[in-house]
Parts: structure tokens; C-alpha cells; sequence
């Protein structure tokens, strides 16, 4: 089922939703996620969705702005990254997933659920390269552009200096070479653009990532179904980088085998029909030591080694 309105309520002053006609009512069990439409932390989190189990119906290639997923009870709304915390404030969604920077910089009274552990970058304050200024102390009265005024004022609050903070809607690399600002606060996940653009790192401001966030009215009245989501993207992130590894070996080299292989909490053993008196071992692993562990277990006296990717991992 797919909602072509814009919403099914609206938003009045103070945060109070009134249902809009031919919308659910305040009551209904649906639980809305509010995830970005764009930007470099859109795919990634989508992909992290899907793998969770709220598949999207197929729509044609159109994307509407709320669509409901294959659980009849939640649907994802679509939106600018930036929005996402009112929007989930204010109870528009339920939940929301959005960058850490988004919102400490909207200063939103949300729940943080989840360190999604992906989308990590630093809000960075940076100069030119040929520029004099060598301290933060340095920027006294100067001039700073960046997207993150609350942010940007709160760090030079904390360092004891005043700055003149000057709005950018974006190209806030360019601005120090524009003779629009001495200085520039800006997000940065590799610091290849600032490279790029001649820009020095004078300080780091905020490190970020991507994070789950909830409205605390829906937390109390849709508890239930929030914890089930919360699981979901959880276990998801959990397998992140793990492999499961399965293997046959002679009860002989068991200890052997056992010495090489990490695991979570230890290898699994099982009895293997065989007359060779072989036992099964399985265990979870993190996907960098495969290659290196393989020879090892080998070595060690295993076979038959199957190396599988885990989607979701539930402890």
C-alpha cells in the first residue's frame, strides 16, 4: 500500500498533531521511520532497511514522499536529513535515522536509540592553508562560514572566543578564497575536499555518525513495535564485518582447532555421522582474519571450510 499524501497529519504549534481528513487516527499501531531522501548517508541507510526486513514494495522507480513497507505496521517516511529530528520531535514520525550533527545542530528533544555505526565523519573548523591563523585563539572577531550555525557558536562559546558566524548554504569550502570568511566549520568524512580546496584543519568540532532516534510519546505508546524495529537495525549492524564459518574435523585435532579459531563466545561442536569420527565446529568471525585463518585451520587438521556472510546477528 503506497500514500501519495504529503503527510497524514499536520503539525500544529507546540508540537500537537491534528489528523487530517481521511488520515489515520492519533490511536493507529503504525510506526512511522522518518529516513533521508538524499545525500551521501541515504544509501547506505536504505541498504540497512532493507536488510532488517522492512522491504520496500517495488513502486515502479517512483518514490513517494510516505510509503508503507511489507509490515503493515510501519512505514518509512522520506526526508531531507537536516528535518528529520522536528519531524520526530514533534511526533510527524516515530522514529528517524539522521546524522548525530543533525541533531545536536536542531537541538531536538528526541531519544538517541542507536549508534547505527556507519556515516562517520567530523564537523572540522579549517583555514587556509596559506593563512596565518595557527590557534582558534587566533579567529577572534574573524569571520567563519559554515552550515551549522548552533554548533559552530557553541564550540567557539566553549573555547572563549567570538567569532562572526556567516550562514552557507553549501560550497563552504570556497568562501576563505572569496574573501567571505577567514575560516570555515564543515563536515568531513576523509578530508580529500579540504585537500582539495587548500583548506588546513586547525580544530576537530564534533565527530558524527548515523544514529536512530525516537519520539518519547511514541516510545510510551508504541513501545512494542519500536523495540521490534530496534532489534532489527541492531542486529543488522551487529553482523557487520562477522563471517560464520563451518568445518569438519577429526575429533583428534579438535583441540588443535579449537586453539586457532576466535569466536564470539567459543566454537559450536557437533557430532558429524561419519566413520571417520568427525565433528562439526562452527563460529562467528570477524571477516578480516579469514584469509590468514583459513591456512591456519588447515593446517590445524580442518576441512570442508565454508565461509558464509551473516545478514543479522540476535544475542
Amino acid at each position: 500500500m503506497v500514500s501519495s499524501r504529503p503527510s497524514d497529519t499536520k503539525i500544529k504549534k507546540g508540537g500537537v498533531k491534528k489528523p487530517l481528513p481521511g488520515g489515520p487516527p492519533p490511536s493507529s499501531p503504525v510506526v512511522r521511520l522518518a529516513i533521508p531522501n538524499k545525500g551521501r548517508i541515504a544509501a547506505p541507510i536504505m541498504e540497512l532497511v532493507e536488510k532488517s526486513g522492512l522491504h520496500l514494495p517495488e513502486t515502479g522507480g517512483e518514490r513517494r514522499l510516505i510509503t508503507r513497507t511489507l509490515d503493515p505496521h510501519v512505514e518509512i517516511l522520506f526526508a531531507r536529513p537536516a528535518d528529520i529530528p522536528e519531524y520526530v520531535a514533534t511526533g510527524a514520525a516515530d522514529l528517524g535515522i539522521t546524522g548525530r550533527d543533525m541533531v545536536i545542530e536542531r537541538g531536538s528533544d528526541v531519544k538517541d536509540l542507536l549508534d547505527l555505526q556507519s556515516g562517520r565523519a567530523k564537523i572540522v573548523l579549517a583555514v587556509r592553508e596559506d593563512s596565518e591563523i595557527h590557534s582558534v585563539r587566533d579567529l577572534a572577531g574573524a569571520k567563519v562560514a559554515t552550515e551549522f550555525p548552533a554548533i559552530t557558536q557553541n564550540f567557539f562559546k566553549k573555547q572563549g572566543v567570538s567569532v562572526n558566524v556567516v550562514l552557507v548554504g553549501g560550497a563552504c569550502e570556497a568562501t576563505p578564497y572569496l574573501g567571505i570568511a577567514d575560516a570555515i566549520v564543515d563536515l568531513s568524512s576523509s578530508g580529500t575536499t579540504l585537500k582539495t580546496n587548500r583548506l588546513r584543519v586547525l580544530a576537530d568540532v564534533l565527530e558524527t555518525s548515523t544514529h536512530l532516534i525516537a519520539n518519547r510519546e511514541s516510545l510510551r505508546t508504541k513501545k512494542e513495535k519500536i523495540d521490534e524495529i530496534l532489534l532489527a537495525l541492531e542486529s543488522v549492524v551487529r553482523a557487520r564485518g562477522q563471517c560464520y564459518l563451518m568445518m569438519n574435523v577429526k575429533r583428534t585435532a579438535l583441540e588443535a582447532v579449537t586453539k586457532v579459531l576466535p569466536g564470539l563466545s567459543g566454537p559450536t561442536v557437533m557430532d558429524v555421522a561419519s566413520k571417520e569420527d568427525l565433528v562439526a565446529v562452527h563460529a562467528v568471525v570477524n571477516e578480516e582474519r579469514v584469509y590468514t585463518l583459513i591456512n591456519a585451520l588447515r593446517r590445524a587438521g580442518a576441512k570442508d571450510i565454508l565461509v558464509m556472510s551473516i545478514q543479522r546477528m540476535i544475542r
